[in-house]
């Protein structure tokens, strides 16, 4: 039985130390292309955050909910792109579909975590700073998102402590 199209809504996750040490991961099916977690929806009312937490588990083995890395580190970002969908990638969704959007966010664990790939979608690992993480990345999008990583949890921050101070 053939696979389902993939849904045109998927998440980006960085995985990122408190010093910012960014996870990237090597995909299997294009050698040298590294990036960050990311992945569709697996039905059309999967809640986001749902979708994030699994495919971080499915990709790296990082359980997202759990004691070492619990839900509070997961951050919505409350921010997607829309994207042209890479040629050679197509294939994998319904006929005529070329665009997808995507979320994103990220999760911070208390360290360089050793992880447990699927080795059919990914073949290595690296835990780099955060700009040289971008550098590597073949997607430019996701070296966007890396870049604003140390802005987005500034502000992360800032909106806590001022929800702090209002109760």
């Amino acid at each position: 039985m053939p696979k389902p199209p993939k849904i045109p809504q998927s998440v980006l996750v960085i995985i990122h130390t408190p010093a910012l040490d960014v996870l990237l991961i090597e995909r299997a099916d294009h050698a040298g292309f590294w990036q960050s977690v990311t992945g569709s929806k697996d039905r059309l009312d999967e809640p986001l955050v749902e979708t994030a937490t699994r495919e971080v588990a499915e990709e790296t083995g990082i359980v997202i909910g759990g004691t070492r890395v619990p839900q509070s580190a997961l951050f919505d970002w409350q921010y997607s792109i829309e994207y042209e969908i890479y040629p050679e990638f197509r294939h994998r969704y319904a006929e005529g579909v070329i665009h997808n959007t995507e979320h994103w966010f990220s999760v911070q664990v208390p360290e360089q975590l050793e992880v447990t790939l699927a080795p059919r979608e990914h073949t290595a690992f690296l835990w780099l700073p955060y700009e040289e993480a971008a550098s590597r990345c073949f997607s430019s999008s996701n070296a966007d998102a890396i870049l604003q990583l140390p802005r987005r949890l500034a502000a992360r921050s800032a909106n806590a402590h001022v929800a702090g101070r209002s109760r």
